[in-house]
This record gives structure tokens, C-alpha cells and sequence, in this order.
């Protein structure tokens, strides 16, 4: 998750979805840990390659998993998603790699956005975190 302040509050950084599975959800950046690559190392380069930003990973916020049916039911995807808060330190924003859209949004909007199963709790529980703690950076 990373966050940012700005005047009027707090945002989140979502992107959007551009390839299957969850084409068109909105979610938090992320993607597959290469063979061999540390989880930082991993979070720092796929949210490069998704947003454009430069990130430093500053502790894990939440751990879960998604198991998503095929047709009949049956496991097709199984995600182990491991949240952490980070912190913007360069580049640019802009989508690229696998996702269509990025875009910093405050909480009020959330709803606004079509966004993966389990997410939007994740991102309010952070959003609690945040404003009770100001630990988001």
C-alpha cells in the first residue's frame, strides 16, 4: 500500500487491472515474485513496473489469500497476498507493464471504483491505521 498526504487528507495508490485474471478491477500494485527474489525486492520492482514509482517497503500491514473458482468450482488461482505499507522515493506515476490505469484516490471515492474481493477492506483497515497512528509516511 502507498500512501500519500496531501491538502484535505490522506491517499491511496490503485491501479487498474489490464490483463486476466481481474482485467478491470481496481486493486493495490503488486504482482508474481521472481524464483530466487527477496519480498522486498519483488515489491520494489513490480510496482516500478506497474506505476512508474520508486518505492521503499516499510513493514507488512496484512497477509491473506484469494482462491478464485473456475467454472465448475474448482481452484483455478490461489494468491498469497502479503500487504505492506511503502513509501514513494522517485519516478514518475504512470500505468505500464499489466495494469490500464493508475490513480491516487482519497477514501471518500473508493466506492467509486470497481475493486478486487478483499481489497477494499484491506484498504480501509489501512486508512483506520493510518489516521488513528500517522504512520503512513
Amino acid at each position: 500500500m502507498i500512501f500519500r498526504r496531501v491538502e484535505g487528507g490522506l491517499q491511496i495508490l490503485l491501479v487498474e487491472r489490464g490483463k486476466e485474471p481481474l482485467k478491470g478491477y481496481w486493486s493495490l500494485p503488486g504482482g508474481i515474485l521472481e524464483v530466487g527474489e527477496k519480498l522486498a525486492d519483488g515489491i520494489r520492482r513490480e510496482v516500478l513496473e506497474e506505476t512508474g514509482l520508486e518505492i521503499e517497503p516499510l513493514a507488512v500491514f496484512e497477509i491473506f489469500e484469494r482462491i478464485m473458482p473456475d467454472a465448475e468450482g474448482r481452484p483455478e488461482y490461489h494468491y498469497v497476498l502479503i500487504d505492506y505499507v511503502c513509501r514513494v522515493t522517485g519516478g514518475t506515476l504512470r500505468a505500464a507493464s499489466d495494469v490500464s490505469a493508475c490513480e491516487w484516490v482519497q477514501r471518500d471515492r473508493l466506492r467509486d471504483y470497481h475493486i478486487t474481493d478483499g481489497t477494499l477492506a484491506v484498504v480501509e483497515r489501512a486508512f483506520e491505521t493510518a489516521s488513528a497512528t500517522a504512520k503512513i509516511p
